[in-house]
């Protein structure tokens, strides 16, 4: 493990430091994925088939779920993971349910009523990823709050196995979160289905979800298309950085930074402390439990990307993190909601000793779907909102009209537009001449 004194590093050094793990070649990923997206538009469930033969070796006949798999997939499960599933649910239901806006009406002058209202997008995809690892806690993360927001139109692609089916957890979440319809398809041609629709898949209106660096690439490539599909938010590889005093437990903290390397040999973890003692136990703990997980080919690659910096306060931890903007920020320090008005940049964080980030991943509540890559500076994670549309309803009476319209009017001369003002001073005519004649009938 790399220990790094913050206090001695030049600022190139530091830099250096907070450098992510080099994503792969954007250019010759964003062309690779700008071929298949072409090939889906122009062949459509064809090509689909075509490319999860090639990339996930299973050849299918169909790409939606059938009932009869659904039915196999809830067999596939015992009680305890069906309980499970059923738990994280209900915590991310009632999370997502509570941040509901009631409609805004305001007066904002005599006569002039303003309104903003939320209505559901109508079409949604979701996108569950299954390369490494099948993902079902991302079918609840993504179809609960599609279902509360009440979108009508709610697909999920998720690639198949070598067999050709689809994850059963998957499958069970995404029935049980509200989802009815999944196709076994994944990587970009999931992304330009669901963008551009094909004969099975129907388009969408926007895209949810995280993937690999292609999915990533089609998500951007048809987000730029008007007759593609907006999508959620950028993401990049998991990362995760943990600010420690003298009262964090090492075994804990390296359990941590373990946990985020695990995704992904890209992902990064981050320890700061204003501790040496701790960093050193921390150095010494992250190998030994490293030992016994499973997915020690990917920990040896992501590993080399672990960082434990050493800081002179907590002050100066804090400006680390914020420049860094990590997915997620966890506080195990003294008093860690004393310090929480301090971070500036997050997708999420967790307080305290006993808040493991993999309480997020799967069932605190909250959204794990967030921003990376530094992205949290300007980016928030997933919310209720974010399956809505804010839609504001402006409504004169003709009283109204006559207050704020001159004001209207001059705007208008100031930016040369003639013919909006004509929009206002017609109706003023309109209102003046109908009050005289209203005058001269009395």
């Amino acid at each position: 493990m790399r220990i790094l004194e913050w206090q001695t590093l030049s600022a190139t050094e530091r830099a250096q430091a907070l450098e992510r793990p080099a994503q792969r070649d954007a250019a010759a990923t964003g062309h690779a994925a700008q071929r298949i997206i072409e090939a889906v538009r122009r062949d459509g469930d064809a090509a689909v088939l075509a490319f999860t033969a090639q990339f996930d070796h299973a050849e299918l006949e169909s790409l939606e779920v059938t009932p009869q798999e659904f039915a196999a997939a809830e067999r596939a499960l015992d009680g305890a993971q069906v309980a499970a599933i059923e738990r994280a649910i209900e915590s991310v239901r009632r999370f997502h349910a509570a941040q509901g806006a009631p409609a805004l009406r305001v007066e904002t002058a005599p006569g002039v009523l303003c309104e903003r209202i939320s209505v559901p997008i109508r079409a949604v995809g979701l996108y569950v990823p299954a390369g490494t690892a099948p993902l079902p806690s991302t079918a609840i993360m993504l179809a609960v709050p599609a279902a509360i927001a009440g979108c009508p139109l709610r697909v999920m692609c998720t690639p198949p196995d070598r067999a050709g089916a689809a994850d059963a957890a998957v499958l069970v979440a995404a029935r049980r979160a509200g989802t009815l319809r999944v196709f076994k398809a994944g990587g970009a041609q999931a992304i330009a289905a669901m963008a551009y629709g094909t004969a099975s898949i129907p388009k969408v209106d926007k895209i949810f979800g995280p993937g690999n660096a292609f999915v990533t690439a089609a998500k951007m490539l048809v987000a730029q298309d008007g007759l593609g599909a907006a999508v959620d938010l950028p993401a990049g590889p998991s990362e995760v950085m943990v600010i420690a005093d003298d009262t964090a437990r090492a075994d804990f903290v390296a359990s941590d930074l373990l946990a985020q390397a695990e995704h992904s040999p890209d992902a990064q973890s981050l320890l700061v402390t204003t501790s040496r003692a701790l960093a050193d136990a921390v150095a010494s703990q992250i190998p030994l439990q490293a030992a016994s997980l499973s997915r020690s080919a990917i920990l040896s690659q992501s590993l080399l990307h672990v960082r434990l910096l050493v800081v002179d306060t907590l002050e100066t931890a804090f400006g680390v993190a914020n420049d860094y903007a990590p997915e997620h920020l966890l506080l195990e320090i003294r008093e860690p909601r004393r310090w929480l008005p301090r971070v500036g940049a997050a997708g999420a964080v967790f307080l305290g000793h006993w808040s493991p980030e993999s309480m997020g991943d799967y069932c605190s509540g909250p959204n794990h779907t967030l921003p990376t890559y530094g992205y949290a500076k300007a980016h928030s994670g997933l919310g209720l909102e974010d399956f809505q549309k804010r839609i504001t309803v402006q409504e004169l009476s003709r009283e109204g009209l006559q207050n704020l319209g001159p004001t209207a009017q001059v705007l208008a001369g100031l930016e040369g537009l003639d013919a909006h003002a004509a929009a206002v001073t017609i109706r003023l005519g309109a209102i003046g001449g109908a009050a005289a004649i209203h005058g001269a009938a009395r």
